[in-house]
């Protein structure tokens, strides 16, 4: 075990020798809005408007302005490299977070609030999955092999998981304080500047260098036949697992207003997140021979028996020992998730594949946040959490069609460790 823990460590300085120690901390500060203003939504707009329903449509909005704009903004970094890309969006996102909170106080009509809401999601730099496609770049073109790769998945996702546990206790805390909307001020000022030092890091050329090298533009089209099958499918899981975090947000709301705890939403989730995120550390010390389809299966079918344990929750005691045990099951359904996506999709549209997943998991909880809600106020918070628990036995149910492509031979990554910058 000692051997273990060894290896993973000396993986980890590996991914960090490769990424340097500035990036993550930059990346991690980055992200850290998303988690803001995506949970923070439905307490500040609930807060504002006295309405969980409205809460949950406006934070849908938001959500899926950034399903639908995610793509582009990772289709664009692809192009034209991450680094105008994300400085202008990072940018454009403070300004519009500011816009949808100042809007939010004034008491603006909901039509008003969904279309600021709309317009905050849609300028999310997309920081979390252009650092993953950065990260992978970067080991790739020193030459990794899968165990180094699944290890920036790790990580990646570990931060992702960290943000969202950091995001929510911060609303929490502004909520008990004084109000919702100081946080969402520090999210338009995080973004705004490590967004901008993400943009300006010089590993933000790791993937800018495909125009260069990639000789025709029939060459994307020729390796089309052999993702779609699989992305689809596992675009599909990581959809049903948007759902199912989506269904425990609104019936986690829903309980501690149920409760009279309603301040407490946010720490609630960042008992899940903690949970998810040390688990999600570990994940790098899983052995290559568990493979990335055996694991899928194995965290959609946790999911799925754990998230019973949310639907006969009735007190706050209870409420914290429940996300907290469901905690670990998540991360590593994201990773894997996340691995499937590296493995499949043309190392030229990299970008464009993790920004798909990521909104493909947004979406997914973009739909739940307000259906969930009324579920949730006119039924319970039961409602909410039965909804994710059927939608992660789907996901299991989709993890048992998923075949893991095969390691880097299925697309070129080893005959070109060093220049050609496809899969690098």
């Amino acid at each position: 075990m000692a051997q273990a823990a060894g290896g993973t460590s000396a993986t980890y300085r590996e991914v960090l020798g490769a990424t340097g120690t500035l990036l993550p901390v930059i990346s991690f500060f980055g992200r850290l809005p998303v988690a803001v203003i995506q949970f923070g939504s439905v307490l500040l707009i609930t807060r504002t408007s006295g309405s969980l329903a409205t809460g949950g449509t406006v934070a849908c909005a938001l959500a899926l302005g950034q399903v639908a704009m995610g793509p582009v903004v990772g289709r664009l970094a692809d192009r034209r490299g991450q680094r105008s890309v994300v400085l202008c969006c990072s940018l454009l996102n403070a300004l519009a977070i500011a816009c949808y909170t100042l809007g939010a106080l004034a008491g603006l009509p909901t039509p008003l609030l969904v279309a600021l809401g709309v317009f905050a999601g849609a300028t999310v730099p997309g920081i979390g999955p252009l650092a993953r496609a950065r990260g992978v770049a970067l080991v790739r073109r020193g030459g990794a092999d899968e165990r180094v790769v699944n290890t920036v998945l790790s990580l990646e996702s570990t931060m992702d998981e960290l943000s969202f546990v950091l995001g929510p206790a911060l609303i929490g805390v502004a909520a008990f304080v004084g109000h919702p909307a100081y946080a969402f001020g520090a999210a338009a000022l995080l973004v705004a500047g490590c967004g901008t030092a993400f943009a300006l890091h010089p590993t933000a050329t790791a993937t800018a260098v495909r125009p260069a090298t990639a000789p025709a533009p029939k060459e994307p089209r020729a390796r089309r036949p052999r993702k779609p099958r699989e992305v689809r499918l596992v675009r599909l899981g990581l959809v049903l697992l948007g759902v199912l975090l989506g269904g425990c947000g609104a019936g986690i709301t829903a309980l501690t207003q149920k409760l009279g705890q309603e301040d407490q939403a946010g720490l609630v989730y960042a008992a899940m997140g903690v949970m998810s995120a040390a688990v999600g550390l570990s994940m790098a010390a899983v052995p290559e021979r568990f493979g990335l389809a055996l694991r899928w299966r194995v965290a959609t079918a946790a999911a799925a028996l754990l998230s019973l344990l949310l639907i006969g929750t009735q007190n706050m005691p209870g409420l914290y020992v429940a996300v907290t045990v469901f905690g670990a099951v998540f991360a590593p359904n994201l990773i894997t998730g996340f691995g499937l996506t590296e493995r499949a999709v043309p190392g030229e549209r990299l970008a464009e594949g993790m920004t798909f997943a990521a909104s493909a998991f947004v979406g997914g909880q973009a739909v739940t946040l307000a259906v969930a809600g009324r579920l949730a106020e006119s039924h319970g918070p039961a409602a909410a959490f039965t909804v994710g628990s059927v939608a992660a036995a789907l996901a299991f149910g989709v993890a048992l069609l998923v075949k893991a492509p095969a390691a880097p031979g299925v697309t070129p990554v080893a005959a070109t460790p060093s220049g050609s910058g496809r899969r690098v």
